[in-house]
């Protein structure tokens, strides 16, 4: 990834949100790395050096800021080839990939060569993808000490270390300080875990926040006027972490607020991975907004919702085949508290954790009609069901058109349902619907040739398109 330095030091001295995360600048006077939003002193042009990643900043020797914390900065929205590559790998290695795995088993996963992804990662980030994941474990383990009272041995575990020792040793090596430096401070000790989550403004949230509640399964989530909650079950090593989250909005740090139970302590990155997916928190509105134009001028800042799991988003667009949101909630709801696990010591409304592939692939079809939907629909989940435990990845890092096609093979799931799963599921930014009905009617075409035609002028962040057209009339899909 290429900077103008120049034009990099004219972004800084405005403090300007939009380029959180774009780059970083290290400061030589100080050997400290920021990010552009930092309110320290303006440091002199000669003494800044400017960096695509934290990591990057990190290899040439500067320290993380203790006051703008560059741990907090949004990620990066990936469009072309090779920054889908290094985003997908950035998603696997911060679910802690590389803990227990080599590069080549991380390189395989993805679909490329190791020697392709070192490049693309030199390319994109300006390490090794070994040297960025040390990085982000020394972040996180930073960003636990400071925002959680959790013990130092679970911070040290929680972040992917082997020990406590081996935490202590890389602090003192690359921050030039001691661990227990950050927990002098001994107030606020919750029995959850929050966290904040920075994003680029503009950010709808008043529009996210209704797409969630209406789509909302009881037992699994509940919305208020003010946060979205849901109870999470996330497999880490072959260990199953149950619990719930919390997400609400701290409009005037552009941020979002996340609290996460107890529970999730050893899975904090992948349920952080989760909310940044959820909430769509990589996209950058400015880009969006060049390419819509004047639909996205309407409505600044809407962002393409995810979901917290693929497999999920899967059975809600085959249960919402030809039915009602509505109705669709109603057989969610029933799938959930049929084959759901119980969540106990959970915040109102939560009961259960939606059921994982593994259980409703074991289920009847007969059985999982009988909560109330045709046989043929019923058919499909259970036949997405088995896919996904024969190794149907629906997780952000899948390619997107081999899912396409894993997809489509599967009786019962069209172009509509495919690309629904790869818009929320995926997190693939141009996916489109051009046989939707809500985005037909608000384009006023009948005819799906001509919608396609029309959304050519959207790539590649036809996605957000859809949102924009059904928010534009009032309709939820």
């Amino acid at each position: 990834m290429l900077l103008d330095a120049d034009a990099c030091y004219r972004a800084l001295a405005t403090h300007d949100p939009r380029f959180d995360g774009h780059f970083f600048v290290g400061v030589r006077s100080t050997r400290v790395y920021c990010r552009p939003v930092c309110t320290v002193r303006m440091p002199r042009r000669e003494n800044c050096r400017f960096y695509p990643s934290a990591p990057a900043a990190e290899r040439e020797g500067f320290r993380p800021c203790l006051r703008c914390r560059p741990e907090l900065a949004p990620g990066f929205a990936a469009i072309d080839a090779s920054a889908r590559v290094a985003q997908a790998a950035v998603t696997l290695i911060d679910d802690g990939f590389l803990e227990d795995r080599s590069l080549e088993a991380l390189a395989a996963r993805i679909g490329v060569t190791s020697r392709h992804l070192r490049r693309v990662f030199e390319s994109e980030l300006g390490v090794s993808p070994v040297e960025y994941a040390q990085t982000q474990r020394l972040l996180l383990a930073k960003r636990l000490l400071t925002d959680t009272s959790m013990p130092v041995t679970d911070v040290a575990f929680a972040s992917g270390f082997s020990s406590v020792r081996r935490l202590n040793a890389l602090f003192s090596e690359r921050y030039r300080m001691a661990p227990s430096r950050l927990r002098r401070d001994t107030r606020d000790r919750r029995d959850s875990l929050r966290f904040t989550l920075a994003y680029r403004p503009p950010y709808a949230w008043d529009a996210t926040l209704a797409f969630f509640a209406l789509r909302a399964i009881e037992g699994v989530e509940h919305c208020d006027r003010f946060r979205v909650r849901r109870a999470l079950a996330l497999t880490h090593r072959g260990d199953r972490h149950a619990g719930w989250i919390e997400v609400s909005h701290v409009r005037a740090r552009n941020a979002l607020r996340v609290t996460l139970s107890r529970s999730l302590s050893r899975v904090v990155p992948q349920a952080l991975a989760r909310v940044r997916h959820a909430f769509d928190l990589t996209c950058d509105p400015a880009e969006v907004g060049r390419v819509l134009g004047p639909l996205a001028a309407l409505r600044p800042g809407v962002r393409v919702p995810g979901g917290f799991d693929g497999f999920e988003v899967g059975v809600r667009a085959i249960a919402g085949q030809q039915v009602s949101v509505k109705m669709m909630v109603l057989l969610l709801g029933r799938i959930a508290a049929r084959y759901g696990t119980p969540l106990g010591d959970a915040p109102k409304g939560l009961r259960v954790t939606f059921p994982e592939a593994a259980t409703l692939a074991a289920a009847s079809v007969e059985d999982v009609a009988s909560i109330g939907m045709p046989r043929s629909r019923a058919r499909t989940i259970v036949a997405l069901a088995r896919a996904v435990v024969d190794g149907l990845d629906l997780s952000p890092n899948a390619d997107v058109e081999s899912t396409l096609g894993g997809l489509q093979r599967i009786p019962g799931i069209g172009p509509w349902t495919a690309q629904y799963i790869a818009m929320r599921g995926l997190g693939w930014p141009d996916a489109f619907l051009p046989g939707d009905l809500g985005v037909k009617r608000a384009l006023r075409e009948s005819s799906e040739s001509k919608v396609l035609a029309h959304a050519e002028r959207w790539r590649p962040w036809r996605a957000y398109a859809v949102i924009h057209l059904w928010s534009g009339i009032g309709e939820a899909q």
